[in-house]
């Protein structure tokens, strides 16, 4: 690829929604085929992909994930302004104000609410971890009605009643679904965090220099 083309300028970016994409339809298909399976063993009858997709089992299973992974971005975005992890990549330096610190200063090439100034400039300063603190609401309220439609449909296939939203709020099942993410995404961060003051990846900038001393934060 050629430096100076789209492609290479964003490479990371393509890649990582092509593995992203591929691995949503490897879950929507294998979802869909596991779905038809217990619903023949119950002696219902099967899906259609068109109906899977609007299935509680799909649509909670998709945004039980993403609201994980947006709640560990804000989270780490957040943190990652005052705390500090001595000898890590991820972390700030100990010591002194960097660039990031600084309060913006208008200039022909900055984003335009740095220019507007005022309530603008006041979001645009917080608009990363706002973002990502929006994708996880949405996420959330997403995979919260997924997984009630999927109860629901299990209780329905059981001949037993339905609940209302207000009653699933506080049943085990769905907090479960949440904090058995929560925690795994937690702890990839934290493992990144932690690791990456011993162990190196040459050429990546999640990576300290190959030959940066440990104690040594970057």
């Amino acid at each position: 690829m050629s430096k100076k083309g789209f492609l290479y300028r964003n490479s990371l970016s393509i890649v990582l929604m092509i593995f992203m994409i591929s691995c949503l339809a490897a879950q929507f298909f294998t979802g869909w085929k596991t779905e038809n399976k217990e619903l023949a063993e119950n002696g219902e009858a099967a899906l259609s992909i068109g109906q899977y997709v609007h299935s509680g089992h799909f649509i909670q299973a998709t945004f039980e994930n993403w609201e994980s992974e947006f709640l560990q971005m804000m989270l780490y975005v957040v943190l990652t302004v005052s705390l500090r992890q001595k000898g890590s990549s991820e972390s700030k330096s100990l010591e002194g104000e960097e660039d990031v610190d600084k309060e913006p200063v208008p200039h022909a090439n900055a984003p335009w609410p740095v220019k507007k100034g005022g309530i603008w400039l006041k979001i645009y300063k917080h608009s990363l971890s706002l973002a990502f603190a929006l994708l996880f609401i949405i996420s959330f309220s997403l995979h919260f009605y997924g997984s009630l439609k999927d109860y629901n449909e299990e209780q329905i296939s059981k001949q037993k009643p339905t609940t209302t939203a207000v009653e699933y709020i506080t049943e085990s099942r769905f907090w479960f679904e949440s904090f058995q993410n929560w925690q795994s995404e937690f702890l990839a961060v934290a493992s990144l965090v932690i690791l990456s003051i011993w162990l190196r990846e040459k050429g990546s900038p999640e990576s300290k220099p190959v030959d940066m001393p440990h104690n040594e934060t970057p």
